[in-house]
């Protein structure tokens, strides 16, 4: 569930609009007014405060909050205020271009978004980029990242309930004879992976914690330093307990010496409108405190306030 805070009565796009017309006027920008309006609409209040912004004022609202803003903070605005399957697309073409660096973005996007929002995902990628996600990603990947990768940022997969208890117990065996191989790329594993839908994968799943003694992800330890099994190991956590995955991904980028601030803007713009409370509360469980403490200790100033304000932290 999202943890926006939006006010009851919401202001017409066109006042929105004006609004941030006049954050943006005179000697020095009105943050908070920008905090007030942005951090406070969901994606389709969003978009048409930036259509009216466009037309009444013939400037794109992004061309106009890269002038004003800066940092952090200009990187949170920013890419809340794209719409979502835009936002994916930016944020993948960036992980394809430093995957070496930065995998975690195409991971996310390919694993915990549904079949239709990664579609939709694609389709932006080609409006923007005029290349296809998939051509991106086998172009700046190589040996088994490139062999994983390509096949789950192109997945379409089933997304009902619907389970094939045989299915699950001849894959799981599957699963288990190619990483007791230690075969982790092997094509019937990534096949598997990157094509039955989530339901499915979690029967799968649990048949081989059932049979074979251990979760998967544990068997997929065999080496903790190697990044592919460690892409291996993200990938099916996104796909079966998303809030877990994310909830780690936020207490690595708070926890570390020096705030990760690319993650920490990343996980909470592309979450805060869809399935941010459950992180919040794995968060929480995890870590004996709460969310919005642990970001307030990590980051300062507009950036900190609009990252609480995006989480729920306060109200309008």
């Amino acid at each position: 569930m999202s943890t926006l805070t939006i006010p009851k009565l919401i202001p017409s796009p066109t006042e929105d609009a004006e609004q941030l017309r006049k954050a943006f006027a005179g000697w020095g920008t009105n943050e908070q007014l920008i905090i007030s309006i942005l951090a406070h609409r969901n994606s389709a209040q969003r978009k048409l405060i930036r259509q009216t912004y466009s037309e009444t004022y013939k400037e794109d609202l992004l061309k106009a909050l890269e002038k004003e803003l800066s940092s952090d903070f200009e990187r949170v605005v920013l890419l809340w205020t794209l719409d979502p399957s835009e936002r994916d697309a930016l944020l993948a073409n960036e992980a394809a271009s430093k995957w070496k660096t930065s995998n975690h973005a195409l991971v996310e996007i390919a694993c915990a978004r549904s079949s239709k929002e990664l579609f939709l995902v694609r389709q932006a990628y080609h409006a923007r980029f005029k290349r296809s996600l998939e051509e991106d990603v086998a172009a700046n990947t190589t040996g088994d990242f490139r062999k994983l990768l390509v096949p789950l940022v192109s997945s379409y997969r089933y997304e009902g309930e619907e389970v094939n208890m045989t299915v699950a117990k001849s894959e799981a065996k599957i699963l288990h004879n190619k990483i007791s191989e230690k075969h982790y790329s092997h094509e019937e594993l990534i096949r598997i992976l990157t094509t039955r839908s989530k339901a499915q994968l979690n029967a799968t799943f649990n048949q081989y914690n059932d049979t074979f003694g251990n979760p998967i992800s544990k068997d997929l330890k065999a080496n903790p330093k190697d990044d592919y099994l460690s892409m291996l190991r993200a990938s099916i956590r996104c796909m079966t307990y998303p809030e877990k995955y994310f909830e780690k991904v936020l207490r690595l980028a708070i926890n570390k010496m020096g705030t990760d601030e690319g993650s920490l803007t990343r996980v909470i713009t592309t979450s805060a409108d869809v399935n941010m409370k459950a992180i919040k509360e794995a968060y929480q469980r995890r870590n004996s405190i709460p969310l919005d403490g642990a970001i307030a200790k990590a980051t300062s100033g507009d950036y900190e306030q609009f990252l609480l304000a995006l989480i729920g932290h306060g109200s309008t």
